[in-house]
């Protein structure tokens, strides 16, 4: 049983503070890799953290179990936190996100979607992101496209 488990079992629906660092992957093309859950939005690869961990190696170990590629190196890109990172699940559960956000460039294997968390994952240009898209997510792409393709160009 997990971190968040264990906490549930003692709070039960009661919201919970969880932090959850997420990266945004980016290949040479400057297309910036996605992954499709299954309740069928499309996101950021990413998530929650355990105890003893430190936030970049959960962001690691979250990609490589869900995508199976392996993150090389980590560069900060930005902490989000707010009422709009607020969800409610099917369950009755509550929470409210501190996103911790990472950009890579530099990473290595192949995608393989674990078929539970993520069905699928695809690189996408930043200018036709898929219909479905959190919107959050699809927010923060357009409010930070020009630094993202800053970073591209600084890696070609």
């Amino acid at each position: 049983m997990g971190y968040i488990e264990s906490l549930r079992e003692i709070v039960g629906n009661t919201p919970l503070i969880l932090v959850r660092p997420s990266i945004l992957i980016l290949n040479k093309a400057g297309e910036i890799l996605l992954v499709r859950y299954q309740d069928n939005t499309w996101g950021v690869p990413g998530g929650l953290m355990e105890l003893g961990e430190s936030v970049e190696e959960c962001a690691k170990r979250e990609v490589e179990e869900e995508i199976g590629i392996k993150i090389k190196n980590l560069k900060l890109f930005g902490v989000f936190s707010g009422k709009e990172l607020y969800t409610k699940l099917r369950n009755g559960h509550e929470y409210y996100n501190i996103i911790i956000g990472y950009i890579s460039t530099d990473f290595e294997g192949e995608l393989k979607p674990d078929g539970d968390e993520v069905v699928e994952a695809r690189f996408y240009n930043l200018t036709a992101l898929p219909e479905r898209i959190d919107p959050f997510v699809k927010n923060k792409m357009n409010e930070y496209v020009g630094e993202i393709q800053s970073i591209l160009k600084g890696n070609q």
